[in-house]
């Protein structure tokens, strides 16, 4: 497949430019992401976007930086932004080439002038670097640069105040600024030596980010700049521009650390190397020896069902097994009473725990079922036996028919946890269907481990209990008449919705259905659910059905959750699939991988959006990279490898075969 292609006679365009969006994450919960054209169209873009202290709160400090070329007194502004309904500047005319690949660059042409920008958003440092290369110029020539300042939550918007500490402290090489107190400085500076920095204080208001606004949130905002440097440049020189919460000793430390770092980086050359690489950008690594998983950016912090269904396609696929240990080693060690903390935990995410399991049956075929007993087994009983205990008075617990319960007042505790003034968008309160398929498979593995190890008393204590639960299952949930899954049932009866959660009963390792059962799932699924980019939250038939992106945060949450087109349900589909119809799936399931290869040229470049619209053309919506977005096409392409490597491996037993009973029948 190839790799990513821009067509450079639309990158003046901004109906094709400010659609496709660029991210940069340093490993440890920072990132930098804007519009290929450098034009910010939301509040969580930013040149420098990263944690001020121990939390995982990031803060906007670097919002942009404007550059300006000046010929013969002539000034030429190369930026893009957008005040309330205007442009200004319009830099983005300037622009002829945009490359993605090792690092984001863009090229500008002013008259013979030829300016390349490089962009360079350091690893495991909160430091953005950005190297300017005149390429040609007949003339003498000076390079300036704006920087604007924030200094603000990312979710929030800097306004103009009188509190704002404006002035600009020299350092070597530059200057260091400090907002507002509790924030770190910011340290500025240039590889020239002679650069000068021009104090020239001063408030630009109302920039405006159409995104939000289309999201239906406020989204203008006031920014400082403090001043701007000023540089002679020659043709052929380059000179690179450094901000960074650590100040750099002297220009050749500027240097040599942008030569080390883009040395290091790799080349986004096809789409999988596409998905390898985002999927590296979502693990971090915090201070006190924690490793966790960001669930998408911009605006998603750690989230314990996404970690979990994220965590074997965003590592072990790349063989990184102690990746995947050292975040499930952190998780673990914040356990208590048998339950995750936070959004792990049970009493918000029903299900969260029981993905615990999953995510071990994966590390299985790298470390062996006994290295996983050995070191997860109390883990996996102590989950076990806290659903039988009940969480939250009993809110979520297991009954006496083997089934698990879920349901709290004012909660969405599964996946479609969709909240809007206190009211759940999509109340699934009950037995769900994918919790108790969850429920199945972990005590079934717990049981598969706990024999292979010898933990006789774990067996005894829990064996009889799957055949209950698989019997309870079956007569509540299937719809024999229907021919599906009832996605939840309550009190009074089964809930008739077609919905993606089904199909994780069948995908999973440990399954409660017989073949025709799952046949008939797969058949429904397929029908109506299944479009080239994911599967369908719901049914089109259902009256609750939104086809369309809507204009405000409820119905844009009510519309994700019911109908949103989503990757990560595909996982379930392809093992289902798999399982029933073997080689013969091998070309449907191709076309559906390969789809994706499209997408990755928009929105964010060389990643996957959180989900789609739920009717053509797909538009994406949500984070413009999600966690298990990636990590699931990434799972789906190891699943067909697998499969191929089968059918390669039968159709030479078949071929031996045939070539002995030739040599028999000639004898």
């Amino acid at each position: 497949m190839p790799g990513l292609t821009f067509d450079k006679r639309e990158l003046g365009n901004l109906e094709y430019s400010l659609q496709r969006e660029m991210l940069a994450t340093d490993r440890r919960g920072g990132y930098m992401s804007t519009t290929i054209v450098g034009c910010n169209t939301r509040k969580y873009h930013g040149l420098i976007v990263a944690p001020i202290d121990m939390t995982e709160e990031a803060y906007v400090l670097l919002s942009s930086l404007d550059e300006t070329i000046v010929q013969h007194d002539q000034s030429f502004n190369l930026a893009l932004h957008r005040f309330r309904g205007v442009y200004e500047p319009r830099g983005h005319k300037y622009i002829t080439d945009f490359e993605y690949t090792p690092c984001p660059t863009i090229t500008y042409r002013v008259g013979g002038v030829i300016l390349k920008k490089e962009l360079l958003w350091i690893h495991k440092r909160t430091h953005l670097m950005i190297r300017y290369t005149l390429v040609d110029a007949h003339s003498e020539t000076t390079l300036r640069l704006r920087p604007f300042l924030a200094f603000r939550n990312k979710h929030a918007l800097s306004k103009a105040n009188m509190y704002a500490n404006v002035r600009s402290y020299p350092i070597k090489n530059g200057v260091k600024n400090r907002l507002y107190d509790g924030f770190p400085w910011l340290h500025m500076q240039l590889s020239k030596d002679d650069a000068q920095f021009v104090p020239a204080p001063d408030w630009y208001y109302d920039f405006e980010y159409q995104k939000e606004i289309e999201r239906g949130y406020e989204g203008h905002e006031d920014l400082l700049t403090t001043g701007y440097f000023e540089m002679k440049i020659q043709k052929g020189e380059s000179i690179i521009f450094s901000a960074s919460v650590d100040e750099m000793a002297s220009s050749e430390d500027i240097v040599k650390a942008f030569d080390a770092s883009i040395a290091r980086r790799t080349h986004k050359i096809d789409f999988r190397s596409c998905l390898h690489h985002s999927a590296r950008q979502f693990i971090i690594r915090r201070p006190g020896d924690r490793t966790e998983v960001v669930a998408g950016y911009p605006w998603y912090g750690v989230a314990g069902r996404s970690t979990f269904i994220s965590l074997p396609g965003l590592t072990l696929e790349q063989g990184y097994k102690e990746d995947c240990i050292a975040v499930l080693d952190t998780m673990v060690g914040d356990m208590h009473n048998g339950d995750f903390a936070g959004s792990a935990s049970a009493e918000v995410a029903a299900d969260a725990p029981l993905w615990f399991f999953w995510t071990l049956q994966q590390l299985e075929s790298h470390i062996g079922g006994k290295a996983v007993w050995e070191r997860y087994g109390a883990a996996m009983k102590s989950i076990l036996a806290a659903y039988r205990s009940g969480f939250f008075g009993g809110c979520v617990a297991l009954h006496e028919n083997g089934l698990v319960w879920a349901s709290r007042e004012g909660y969405a505790l599964s996946w479609m946890n969709s909240v809007m003034n206190g009211v759940p968008q999509t109340p699934r309160a009950g037995y769900t269907v994918e919790l108790n398929a969850l429920w199945y498979n972990a005590v079934c593995y717990a049981l598969e481990l706990a024999k292979k190890c010898g933990d006789k008393a774990f067996v005894e204590e829990w064996k009889a209990l799957p055949k209950r639960t698989q019997k309870s299952f079956v007569e509540k949930f299937y719809l024999a008449e229907e021919g599906y899954l009832a996605d939840y049932v309550d009190m009074r009866c089964a809930n008739k919705s077609i919905r993606c959660n089904q199909i994780i009963a069948c995908g999973l390792p440990y399954r409660m259905l017989d073949e025709h059962q799952m046949v008939n799932v797969l058949l429904t699924v397929r029908q109506h659910l299944l479009t080239p980019h994911g599967l369908r939250s719901l049914s089109p038939e259902d009256p609750m059905f939104e086809s369309t992106y809507k204009e405000n945060p409820i119905e844009q949450e009510a519309a994700s959750k019911n109908g949103a087109v989503w990757v990560w349900p595909l996982m379930f589909y392809f093992e289902c699939a798999f399982a029933l119809e073997g080689s013969r799936f091998l070309a449907k399931a191709n076309d559906l991988y390969e789809a994706y290869d499209d997408y990755i040229q928009t929105y964010c470049i060389g990643s996957v959006a959180e989900y789609y619209d739920a009717n053509p053309p797909f538009a994406p919506r949500g984070a413009i990279s999600q966690a298990w977005s990636v990590a699931a096409l990434l799972y789906l392409k190891q699943l067909i490898e697998k499969q191929e490597a089968e059918a390669a491996k039968a159709a030479k037993r078949t071929a031996a075969k045939a070539k002995k009973e030739s040599k028999n029948s000639k004898k």
